[in-house]
């Protein structure tokens, strides 16, 4: 319509001012322009200001009536809804200008000491108010410690960490014991908390980004002697995905897990925190009750208190190379695996040779930073690494992987210092070099893994799984626990399968009649030791290596367990996952 105006403007056309004069929109809003005008010239009145109680004798009356029409049944129906019935009495208030409460008037000398108070109200319906409080041991008065982030008191707006508490319900509570200030306010589980403060004259302007983390240790809030309040903790297990919302205490962050339902944070210890703790074991520790009373410890530096309302496989084969479609597999080579048992491997020390700074500080920090990516079509595929006890099946899920699709998965080619034999071609099996040449890759660290067996060495280098990545094909290994760190890196990018027996009278029976390879070449029916291996093997797994692992297949039975892993890794290279952060740093850099 602006556009019309323009044009005729410039066209100075009256024809056109004639268009534009007739047209409907232009009618309509000088229309409604008209009565806008006449509005503000005769203000409308009220014709009554009784139309809420005209309304209930009208309900009595239709109600008293022997025999009620249909219009009068539907006229009864309407005046009796709660939205009709808000909107009249609403109406009587305006009309009646009954606007209630009405404030007192100020006094005409007010002292100069005399401070601004606040009258908070709170609706509590069973949901804890999300603030904790502490006192001031030198002159008793009660303030507000924090508030939780996603709690009422935080959604509501009108509660803020500093704020001092005069009363709550009327009860003053200056000189009481946080543990009375609480009984105060438990008296109501649910309906109006009245609270009296006087707010914090400055309120620090926090600008904070969100930051996600999976956590590396196990925490419990009740085996905390340190939190300010367990009630307000969080728990949380390694390898669960935290959202930090909040991390204005350099000792006490707010996080939420994900995903999770709940609004509300908890708290949990900061990086610092917990790094200094992680020396003293103490998430492990027996439980100790928390009164969450005490002055807590010189480092602390603050006296929080309690929440203002809560108490606060199959047989393992020989060595072989198999083909499929003119294409050479590389399957399970007893050797490679035989000198991981039996000798060191690279991966075995506290640092990985390969592994950045980066990488290992995840295995000491208590949280590692995540961000969530995705790959890009274009890029190199991510490296599936497979790893579990012995004798449960990793390489069968392996080999049978590569064999559903060899022009997709394809494994790494490994290097040793053992002569080939007949049979073999370097760069098929495997890639045969000097005990030399194996050395000076070994002081380069170009070995993601290596081990000695039988006086040869055999080892995965990063250049054979970079030379299957780089042709376009998902590269796909079984590992060694100790060597996640070597793998995660942002050039690999690996997704951990940790492949996990099933229970003991499973893995009997799913293992009945097959076969385990020794240390000397020598297949024998699994034993009972055998299985207490596995089970004790996976344990230890799983309680070092656990915060690591991206997704776990229990290998109940082996064609669904192949289906599984197949799932995932599809998932793995085509939808959205956490990892480190600092992957995405360095390939942007």
């Amino acid at each position: 319509m602006l556009q019309w105006c323009l044009m005729a403007v410039k066209c100075r056309n009256p024809i056109c001012w004639v268009f534009i004069l007739q047209h409907v929109s232009l009618s309509n809003s000088s229309f409604v322009y008209e009565c806008l005008q006449t509005f503000l010239r005769d203000s409308p009145a009220p014709a009554l200001d009784y139309a809420s109680g005209l309304s209930l004798q009208l309900l009595i009356d239709i109600r008293s009536l022997p025999g009620c029409s249909e219009e009068a049944k539907e006229l009864y129906r309407l005046l009796r809804q709660p939205h009709l019935q808000a909107l009249l009495s609403a109406h009587d208030t305006v009309a009646q200008k009954d606007y209630e409460p009405v404030l007192p008037p100020m006094p005409d000398e007010l002292p100069e000491e005399e401070e601004a108070t606040r009258i908070v109200c709170l609706v509590k319906n069973k949901q804890p108010l999300g603030a904790t409080i502490k006192r001031n041991e030198n002159t008793g008065q009660i303030f507000v410690a924090r508030v939780i982030h996603g709690g009422l008191a935080d959604r509501s707006g009108l509660l803020h960490a500093g704020d001092r508490i005069i009363e709550v319900n009327g009860f003053p509570v200056d000189g009481m014991e946080p543990e009375q200030v609480i009984q105060v306010v438990q008296v109501r589980a649910q309906g109006t908390i009245v609270f009296k403060v006087v707010p914090i004259t400055e309120r620090p302007v926090h600008n904070q980004t969100m930051l996600y983390v999976r956590a590396m240790v196990d925490y419990s809030p009740e085996q905390d002697s340190a939190i300010p309040c367990a009630d307000a903790g969080m728990s949380f297990k390694k390898g669960d995905m935290l959202e930090v919302v909040d991390q204005t205490d350099a000792l006490w962050w707010q996080a939420k897990k994900l995903p999770g339902s709940s609004a509300c944070a908890g708290l949990i210890p900061s990086t610092n925190l917990l790094k200094r703790k992680q020396r003293e074991f103490w998430w492990s520790q027996p439980y100790q009750p928390n009164a969450c009373i005490h002055t807590l410890s010189p480092v602390e530096e603050e006296e929080d208190m309690m929440a203002i309302d809560d108490k606060c496989v199959e047989a393992e084969e020989d060595d072989f190379s198999s083909s499929a479609e003119g294409l050479f597999l590389v399957g399970f080579r007893r050797s490679m695996r035989l000198c991981r048992r039996r000798s060191h491997s690279t991966a075995s020390s506290s640092c990985h040779p390969r592994c950045p700074n980066s990488c290992c500080s995840a295995l000491s920090s208590p949280y590692e930073e995540v961000v969530r990516y995705q790959r890009h079509p274009q890029d190199a595929h991510r490296l599936i690494a497979l790893l579990g006890p012995s004798g449960v099946g990793v390489n069968e899920l392996r080999r049978r992987l590569i064999e559903i699709n060899p022009n997709i998965f394809q494994g790494a080619v490994p290097h040793t210092t053992r002569a080939p034999r007949g049979y073999e071609e370097s760069g098929r099996e495997y890639h045969f070099i000097s005990r030399a040449v194996f050395d000076n890759m070994i002081q380069n660290n170009r070995f993601l893994e290596y081990g000695e067996y039988k006086g040869s060495l055999y080892g995965t280098s990063v250049d054979s799984v970079r030379e299957v990545l780089n042709s376009g094909r998902i590269c796909v290994m079984d590992i060694e626990p100790n060597a996640i760190p070597a793998v995660r890196t942002h050039e690999l990018k690996a997704y951990v399968i940790y492949v996990k027996p099933p229970k003991d009278e499973r893995l009997k029976e799913t293992r009945r009649g097959a076969h385990i390879t020794t240390n000397y070449y020598v297949n024998r029916p699994f034993k009972d030791e055998d299985f207490q291996e596995i089970e004790e093997s996976a344990r230890k797994i799983e309680s070092q290596f656990c915060q690591f692992f991206d997704h776990v297949i229990v290998n109940d039975e082996l064609q669904d367990s192949c289906v599984q892993m197949l799932t995932a890794v599809r998932k793995a290279q085509d939808e959205p996952q956490w990892v480190p952060a600092n992957w995405i740093r360095a390939t942007s850099t």
